[in-house]
């Protein structure tokens, strides 16, 4: 694939950016500067700082462009469209996991598992994480909630498994209950995987959405918020409606929170999962609503909703667009600029990039996409 460095600095700043691109060559070969540049993706056409102890796309390197994007960083960047859980009491449930196309595959030992059936699950998600290792979905496992008194035997279990890379805590209601998750994966983990594993804080209950904010503090593994609809209905006594209007505060409380503080933000499940048109809908309202993922309950939702939290070919058009035209106005020595009788400035480039990065991250050729929809 054509580098985008190449297609960018072309087709936007041709030989205007002579003086610029000595400047940042002399910046790249100074000694103990720590800057590397990166051949591929959309971070072609910016600098992985040293600052970062990580090279690899979406793995927390700090991100800046040849034209200085101020405050940009799509370090924390991911895929996780669809978190897919797998009920870890029914074998051939765990079986057909090690075909899915999901981003990333929670194993479930709490709501999907029950009472009398925790210790065989505990057994079958040590075979299903080992099963799945060569995979390249993220393996996740939703512990029993902290207070149970199943979140221990369940830890003591899963923390073992070499491809665990994310535990969900449900039900959440306090920054404490994070920190005890974490606490625990100190004592019980591997030293060697201690830094490998993340955290999903669920929010699923009122006192849940009013301590969101200490929650997304509680850890540094805390990367990702998710909102669990059912459960907060049954905690309110909200009315459930196909408008779905009732949870919009709720939703837009999680979302906005995880943005905040750099984390991902996960949607609710879509409890019909025969119909199609819901979950497209639901998924489409996600997206507009700053979520990055949804809950997935049915192999017949994983496609369509990372199908849908995949910017659409329009979007990624004008966010290209975007990208180039402010790289071209940087080397003229302009900030804001018109495109199309708008006015963009530099929150709607830093849009545009973490547009074009997410693209980038499920795959997608960017250059190609673009060139397609123009025409």
């Amino acid at each position: 694939m054509q580098s985008l460095l190449g297609l960018v600095a072309r087709q936007a700043l041709g030989r205007r950016l002579t003086t610029h691109n000595s400047t940042h060559s002399a910046l790249l070969t100074k000694a103990g500067d720590g800057l590397r540049p990166k051949p591929t993706h959309l971070t072609s056409y910016c600098y992985y700082s040293s600052s970062s102890s990580s090279s690899t796309p979406g793995k927390g390197a700090g991100i800046q462009s040849l034209a200085p994007v101020p405050g940009l960083d799509l370090g924390h960047e991911k895929l996780r469209r669809a978190v897919f859980y797998v009920p870890c009491s029914e074998e051939r449930k765990i079986q057909k996991s090690f075909t899915s196309a999901a981003d990333c595959i929670m194993y479930d030992l709490e709501d999907g598992v029950s009472l009398n059936r925790k210790g065989q699950a505990r057994a079958l998600v040590v075979e299903a994480l080992a099963g799945n290792s060569g995979s390249r979905a993220e393996l996740g496992v939703r512990i029993n909630a902290v207070g149970s008194g199943l979140e221990l035997d369940d830890l003591t279990v899963v923390l073992q498994s070499e491809a665990l890379s994310v535990v969900m805590v449900p039900k959440v209601d306090s920054h404490r209950k994070v920190q005890h998750v974490a606490q625990l994966i100190d004592a019980l983990a591997p030293a060697h995987r201690r830094d490998k594993i993340s955290i999903i804080a669920a929010i699923e209950t009122a006192r849940g959405l009013v301590n969101i904010r200490d929650i997304a503090q509680a850890d540094r593994r805390v990367d990702a918020l998710l909102f669990a609809a059912e459960d907060y209905c049954a905690d309110t006594g909200v009315i459930r409606t196909r408008s779905r209007r009732e949870l919009y505060y709720a939703r837009s409380v999680v979302s906005t929170t995880a943005h905040a503080f750099r984390l991902q933000a996960i949607d609710m499940v879509t409890m019909d999962f025969r119909d199609m048109d819901v979950l497209r809908e639901e998924c489409a309202e996600g997206a507009e609503m700053g979520f990055t993922g949804k809950q997935v309950i049915h192999p017949a939702q994983v496609d369509a909703v990372q199908k849908q939290f995949v910017p659409p070919d329009d979007i990624l058009a004008r966010a290209w667009r975007i990208v180039r035209g402010y790289q071209e106005h940087y080397a003229m020595g302009k900030g804001a600029f018109d495109l199309d009788g708008k006015a963009i400035d530099m929150p709607v480039v830093k849009w545009a990039y973490r547009i074009l990065r997410r693209a980038e991250l499920a795959g997608i050729d960017v250059a190609a996409s673009t060139k397609a929809a123009a025409s």
